[in-house]
């Protein structure tokens, strides 16, 4: 790659901008085709920094202009909620397993941070940054480590990890490291969010678990009640709003309100007068406003505690520089993947080194360290995307009449801007004051239990390896003859699948002991094994078929260094120039996903809920 380089240029229309190609006198970010030593990542740092902003800086004020449309305003009252209320039913899991260290202002403080942060200096405005599951988890699995030894230290420990792990983080986003993230495919980003799924799933049976335990069989029941109409609340609207049901306004309405509607009816059945009152379930535990959980500064004295303890932090600050490093960029893959029609790059680098200040302002603060949230991310680019319905006919042989007519949904734009993410964090800040804390305060952990349930089973039922699963066990007659997976044998199929089940259900198994904290080595090793492993054991065609990368829009692919050669198009690249019989052609090279892409055709872009990062 050579030096000298002319900026690239932007063409304005109204609401619609396109980044014209790179001159390939040395702008464009590539190691692939450098040479000698300019193709090491690591003797070039702060290169993919440095590109990132370059790219996305011409968009900037075009970021907020474009913001001033009906979509922005839907997205903020919907991404409050669908950010908060995961974010609390987390919150509540942490409160009671870290000793009260984590609480309400904590998680809301953690939000706020990191949305202001992001929206105004990130490179992807459209993924949403907050408190996740998988913090929870790691959280409370090095309280029960530190608990072994002196439970006194744990915040000061916990800060010297986030310290630890600000310092991995810059150096992964100074060497270019984040360039890997090109290679996540369908493989490793289901098998995430099958994972996903699942934990939240037992967080929100543990919840109710929890009610049964500390306040007995009746309110127990009615969390259980409560838990699953709510549940079924989010799910109905969001069904109906991706329905043919009344006109496509009221649809609209239903699907992007759908968690406002739920949440304020049944926090209020909780209150109903009566029995439903007299069963005394839990509620939300809250301090005083903009005040720590416990009786503390928000400044945490990290030089309080003995150097040892600052060495034994590193591991664990990698491991979470590891876990971020898989969740954060996945999110911002799934908030610009294939589906949404995006124009505006993105910035992997730079958000990761954004990311490693997050992390080290929360160490230093005691809050729980903010980062990407894959479910919410693409829910977020949902939430601003303009969908069309359109009837496609189909003719059958019956003739006039006899035709089939089935609704297509298509996204036609997506309203890229910040403000959004901005708004949301400023409402996260003022939910931290008196009037809205009491507000929370009557909240019934009934409701988070719901919304465990809401995200864990969005990531659950539209997730690729269990329609691959339905489609192995469906009856033959019902399945049409043009899908793609029929030009599979099943066998082969079930392998893929089997290999995606491995990772996920020994992920699984290490988050419920005390080695949790070794799940992100587990996750990014999905990594490897798809690049290097499952080209060995499934041919081209089967790859093609199956599998594809998460985002293939180039624009923001360039921040990444690209589209990437996989190895099997590499391999079947040789065998095919040798005058080897592949049953693969070069040109075809780029049509991964048929899968899903001869879905779309069928059936349209389905509208995205929380946890339904896929299909």
């Amino acid at each position: 790659m050579q030096q000298g380089t002319e900026p690239a240029t932007v063409d304005e229309s109204p609401g619609e901008y396109t980044l014209t190609r790179e001159k390939t006198t040395g702008t464009t970010y590539d190691f692939d085709n450098a040479r000698g030593w300019r193709k090491y990542r690591v003797l070039r740092p702060c290169l993919g920094m440095y590109h990132d902003v370059k790219r996305r800086l011409p968009f900037y004020w075009s970021d907020i202009t474009d913001a001033w449309t009906y979509r922005t305003i839907a997205s903020i009252i919907r991404m409050y909620f669908v950010n908060l209320l995961p974010a609390l039913a987390y919150t509540l899991d942490m409160y009671r397993r870290t000793g009260e260290f984590f609480g309400v202002n904590e998680a809301l403080f953690a939000s706020a941070l990191a949305a202001m942060v992001f929206s105004i200096l990130g490179a992807q405005p459209l993924t949403i940054v907050g408190i996740t599951g998988l913090i929870s988890l790691f959280n409370y699995t090095i309280y029960d480590i530190i608990e072994i030894y002196d439970i006194s230290i744990y915040p000061q420990f916990m800060c010297w990890t986030a310290i630890w792990a600000a310092i991995f983080h810059w150096l992964v986003a100074v060497w270019n490291i984040c360039d890997y993230m090109r290679y996540v495919t369908d493989f490793s980003s289901q098998s995430f969010a099958l994972y996903v799924g699942i934990i939240y799933i037992i967080k929100g049976v543990e919840e109710i678990v929890n009610e049964f335990t500390q306040y007995g069989s009746t309110p127990g029941f009615l969390t259980t009640l409560i838990a699953i109409l709510y549940f079924g609340t989010v799910y109905g609207l969001e069904k109906l709003g991706s329905s043919t049901v009344f006109k496509p306004s009221i649809r609209e309405v239903l699907a992007d309100y759908s968690y406002v509607f739920a949440t304020l009816f049944w926090v209020g059945f909780g209150h109903f007068p009566g029995r439903l009152k007299e069963a005394h379930i839990s509620h939300v535990p809250t301090v005083g406003a903009f005040e720590p959980t416990q009786p503390r500064s928000w400044f945490i004295k990290f030089w309080e505690i003995d150097v040892k303890w600052v060495f034994v932090a590193i591991p664990f600050g990698f491991l979470i520089m590891l876990l971020f490093y898989y969740d954060h960029n996945v999110s911002s893959l799934t908030a610009q993947a294939r589906q949404f029609p995006l124009k505006k790059p993105g910035g992997f680098h730079w958000d990761f080194f954004l990311l490693g200040c997050t992390t080290f302002v929360a160490g230093l603060l005691g809050l729980p360290m903010p980062n990407g949230l894959v479910p919410q991310a693409p829910v977020h680019t949902d939430s601003l995307t303009v969908y069309e319905t359109e009837l496609k006919v189909i003719k059958t042989e019956e003739g006039e009449g006899a035709e089939i007519r089935r609704p297509i949904v298509n996204a036609t734009a997506v309203v890229e801007q910040r403000v959004s993410h901005f708004v949301m964090g400023l409402a996260l800040i003022g939910t931290m004051t008196g009037p809205l804390l009491t507000v929370l305060s009557t909240m019934p952990a009934a409701v988070f239990c719901g919304v465990f349930f809401v995200v864990g089973w969005g990531s659950i039922e539209t997730n690729g390896i269990v329609q691959k699963i339905i489609f192995v066990f469906s009856e033959k007659r019902f399945i049409h003859p043009d899908e793609p997976l029929h030009t599979v044998q099943k066998r082969k199929i079930l392998l893929y699948v089997g290999l995606q089940l491995l990772g996920v259900l020994s992920c699984v198994a290490i988050s419920q002991t005390i080695a949790a904290i070794g799940f992100p080595v587990l996750i990014c090793a999905l990594i490897p094994l798809r690049v290097y492993c499952l080209p060995k054991m499934f041919s081209a065609h089967e790859l093609h078929v199956m599998d594809d990368l998460t985002a293939d829009n180039k624009a923001v692919l360039a921040s990444l260094g690209g589209a990437p050669l996989l190895p099997e198009v590499r391999m079947a690249r040789e065998r095919h120039a040798r005058g080897e019989a592949t049953g693969y052609l070069p040109h075809e090279e780029e049509e991964y996903g048929l899968e899903r892409k001869y879905s779309e055709r069928r059936r349209g872009v389905s509208r995205q809920r929380v946890g339904s990062v896929h299909r």
